[in-house]
């Protein structure tokens, strides 16, 4: 299944770094995304007074198994040891970032990482202390996919560099783990789902495994022209069926989180309202502040919302899931402390994202949080759409 994925990992990839094999077609379309995400990033990874530099550890030996980043360099990992009643609790985090793509290509500069952002603060009371890994992102396809582009000397080895990441950590204490959560934003939210199951195997039953996929329930869902933005892109390029993230939830056998905006920001700007699907340009004051969007253009975006809900149905009705869908138009929210656990930090019924997620994996309550429609969550962290807009064009 996972070489049938390898061209919608491609594409969920944010860093895009697999589009430029494509049509020149999609270069202003990588090129928007990286800007997109770059903005993202800039919040979200910006160094503070609490910050923790980990240093860089490379999987060792990972090239002689062909386990090797796009252009044929080891992958690599930052692991924060656990300590206390943590020692024996792992928390994974599959990392895809624009800084990713920069590393990979990148032999110069301090190999240290500021993973504040993953840090799960010791305020929420959890994970804290917890062995923490940042496996690093560098094959552009969500550690999934095998191949090699001989002409363009690629390595597409994901699946490769996820085995050999895993065997390594496993032998520097994993196994032994009491608890472990697999969890991932964006299209590490797409890879800890299709990894989720192969997570859990490599624990003996008695270890308590979960998995967390934040941002990462991308849909199959009409633009604004009635085409399908994602299936329009690689036509003619790949002709295996395609598998969305909604096709796959229900069938996942290991207790899983879905964190995800209705109003996804990412899936709004580049995937509902490309340029390429609005050549005139009727939904940019919309797409910059929905206070002039009109009431048609509201009614699209509540339709998208229910496509999500639907897509979930069945995935809600098993006891060990859990959700937290808000009525936000934002994009990975584990990731940034504002939106993870802060006093102003978006709620459904009272509750924030790092308490429900607690809840949920410490089985202290069910967790099935839907937020009511658009506009009526007034805790949302929305994307500034008009200040992304700003600083993409002074670029």
């Amino acid at each position: 299944m996972k070489q049938v994925l390898l061209w919608v990992l491609n594409l969920w990839s944010v860093v895009g770094i697999c589009l430029v094999r494509y049509e020149d077609g999609l270069q202003e379309l990588r090129a928007n995304k990286e800007s997109f995400l770059s903005y993202l990033e800039k919040d979200a990874m910006s160094p503070g007074t609490n910050s923790l530099m980990v240093p860089l550890t490379l999987v060792q030996g990972a090239a002689s198994k062909g386990a090797v980043c796009l252009d044929g360099t080891p992958p690599g990992y930052h692991l924060h040891p656990g300590f206390g009643s943590g020692a024996k609790s792992w928390l994974i985090q599959l990392e895809v970032w624009l800084s990713d793509f920069n590393h990979a290509f990148n032999k110069g500069g301090a190999w240290c990482y500021n993973i504040t952002s993953c840090v799960f603060r010791k305020t929420t009371g959890h994970f804290y202390n917890w062995n923490r890994v940042k496996l690093r992102y560098c094959d552009g396809a969500s550690f999934a996919g095998e191949g090699y582009d001989e002409a363009n000397q690629l390595y597409f080895r994901g699946q490769r560099i996820w085995s050999a990441g895993m065997e390594e950590l496993m032998a520097k204490g994993m196994q032994n783990a009491e608890q472990a959560l697999l969890s991932g934003c964006s299209a590490g939210g797409l890879a800890s789902i299709l990894h989720c199951d192969e997570f859990r195997d490599l624990f003996p039953k008695t270890t308590k495994v979960k998995c967390l996929s934040d941002a990462g329930l991308f849909l199959d869902a009409s633009n604004v022209a009635g085409g399908r933005t994602l299936r329009d892109m690689y036509s003619g390029v790949v002709t295996l069926q395609c598998f969305f993230p909604q096709d796959l939830v229900a069938s996942i056998k290991t207790p899983m989180f879905l964190l995800n905006a209705a109003y996804d920001a990412w899936q709004v700007q580049e995937s509902l309202t490309p340029s390429s699907a609005d050549p005139h340009g009727t939904w940019r004051d919309c797409k910059m502040d929905r206070s002039n969007c009109n009431s048609s253009q509201i009614q699209f975006l509540q339709d998208f919302r229910v496509q999500m809900l639907n897509a979930v149905n069945v995935f809600s009705k098993s006891n060990q899931n859990g959700l937290f869908i808000n009525s936000c138009f934002a994009h990975c929210q584990l990731e940034r402390q504002d939106t993870w656990y802060e006093n102003d930090s978006p709620r459904i019924e009272n509750k924030a994202v790092a308490v429900s997620v607690g809840d949920w994996f410490f089985d202290r309550t069910a967790v099935k949080a839907i937020d009511c429609p658009f506009p009526c969550d007034k805790t949302c962290c929305d994307i500034d759409f008009k200040d992304f807009e700003r600083v993409r064009t002074s670029h």
